[in-house]
């Protein structure tokens, strides 16, 4: 190897060590400020009840277990309307994660059934880990589309 070759050599090898430690850094950093998402205060956390975003509805959770990390989960939530009336005919989409961690469900949990009286059951709900999770769930109904947001601690 020449002796100008060899200086490109460690040159270039130096740019990509350099590369690496500045997206170990900006990974590291991003990570950081999420954990740094303040949690809401604790009245604001539990099965709820909770009324949604703009009022249309309030949503209450009704596990028959606890709520654990690391397990498949099927939970129970009623829906009624601002008049406090089961709401039966509503199209909910679920999703959720960890603010303080950046990422979301590890699963893709879906409503699978209308129960009657306002109560649909949520099946392929997962946590992944303990700590603060947010469940959100968006209600489309006749009278309109709304979330509510459930915080949990795992």
């Amino acid at each position: 190897m020449k002796p100008h070759s060899n200086r490109r050599f460690i040159r270039d090898l130096a740019r990509v060590a350099a590369a690496i430690v500045l997206t170990a850094f900006t990974v590291g950093c991003g990570h950081l400020m999420g954990m740094l998402e303040p949690q809401p205060a604790e009245s604001e956390f539990g099965w709820g009840p909770r009324a949604s975003q703009h009022q249309l509805y309030t949503a209450t959770l009704q596990p028959t277990q606890p709520l654990k990390a690391r397990r498949l989960l099927t939970v129970p939530v009623r829906i009624t309307d601002a008049g406090g009336r089961p709401v039966d005919d509503a199209v909910i989409l679920v999703d959720g994660g960890m603010p303080q961690h950046g990422h979301g469900l590890p699963t893709q949990p879906r409503v699978a059934r209308a129960l009657g009286n306002g109560v649909y059951e949520i099946e392929g709900l997962r946590f992944n880990m303990g700590g603060w999770w947010e469940l959100e769930l968006a209600i489309q109904t006749a009278a309109g589309t709304d979330n509510v947001t459930f915080n949990l601690t795992l």
